[in-house]
């Protein structure tokens, strides 16, 4: 999900730094074993300014690899670079204490070719449908970047490096008061696609969201279509209008909608279930967001916007430390 908003931001970056006449180089993670910050594909944006953008790890390799990016801009030349991230400093330097090991390929970003695939893979990230794109990362043909429909994809070696990119979520809000601010910020920089619903003027002044957030000025009468609702979709109900938030809930739940959240105290949320013959379930969340103290807009966001994630990545939420193995095994 990250990574699909992550790879659009860089790759229209580095658009906008060619047509200015600048240089830059990409990093991309392409293997990862034991505890790593970042996954396959986490990209990290050099310009030949030294300015940056995206990460390949927590901060630790970023001023490493910011140096090794410079050279290959230079150059010319794409490398393969594999840290061992444990207590040994003997690779680098570092003496990360992260007890795994990363591989990073670094490959020049603007020239002709590289643009031209990059042009490519921003036009599918603007639409709906999985795609997939494999890198040469060893031997003569490394730094070939090919562009493939998902299904065209076979499999990997050690050789080719293949990202597949499905679609992220949408989260679609229902209410478009200050609260709702902060919960389309974090949902978005999380890298879930936002709409925000609401039929009030103020509501949808300009300014108040992000430009990445879609607005949408529509009553309950109106129904829902045309809105991302899709089996992947999550709803958040909070027009803080009993009757608004009652009649929202009625048509996303009768339409199927496989994540609806209400906003409010759990009684209200019965009370609402209760007047429209539903029940709640896997699919109904009342009260939204998980419990983690939250007190003001910024802090429910942040209890709803983990909710959302725990459950798009099919976990349970608990205190990593509690947790065996890898933090991102599954």
């Amino acid at each position: 999900m990250k990574h699909w908003k992550e790879t659009a931001e860089i790759l229209t970056r580095v658009a906008r730094l060619a047509e200015a006449g600048g240089r830059a180089a990409i990093a991309t993670v392409v293997r990862i074993e034991g505890s790593a910050y970042r996954r396959p594909g986490a990209k990290f944006l050099v310009e030949e300014s030294g300015e940056t953008a995206g990460s390949v790890s927590g901060g630790c390799l970023e001023g490493d690899v910011r140096e090794i990016a410079l050279g290959v801009m230079r150059t010319g030349e794409p490398r393969l670079l594999r840290y061992e991230t444990g207590d040994d400093d003997s690779v680098f330097g570092l003496g990360l204490g992260c007890n795994g090991t990363v591989e990073i390929f670094v490959r020049p970003a603007t020239t002709p070719r590289a643009l031209e695939t990059s042009r490519g893979i921003v036009d599918l990230l603007a639409g709906d449908r999985p795609f997939a794109v494999s890198m040469t990362i060893r031997g003569p043909e490394a730094g070939t970047v090919t562009v493939h429909a998902a299904a065209e994809v076979r499999g990997a070696d050690d050789a080719v490096f293949i990202e597949r990119f499905t679609p992220p979520p949408s989260l679609v809000i229902f209410g478009g008061g200050d609260d709702a601010i902060p919960l389309a910020a974090y949902a978005s920089d999380a890298g879930f696609r936002v709409t925000v619903v609401d039929h009030r003027p103020a509501a949808r002044g300009p300014g108040r969201f992000a430009s990445a957030t879609r607005i949408d000025a529509r009553r309950p009468e109106d129904g829902t279509a045309g809105l991302p609702l899709g089996p992947r979709a999550f709803a958040v109900v909070k027009m803080h209008s009993f009757a608004h938030d009652r009649e929202w809930a009625r048509r996303l739940i009768e339409g199927g909608v496989p994540y609806v959240g209400l906003l409010g105290p759990r009684e209200r949320g019965r009370k609402i279930l209760e007047q429209i013959g539903a029940e709640a379930g896997e699919r109904v969340f009342a009260p939204v967001g998980l419990d983690l103290g939250a007190e003001g807009p910024e802090q429910v966001a942040i209890a709803i916007v983990g909710e959302l994630l725990a459950l798009h990545a099919s976990r349970q939420p608990w205190s990593l430390r509690e947790k065996e193995g890898a933090i991102h095994a599954g």
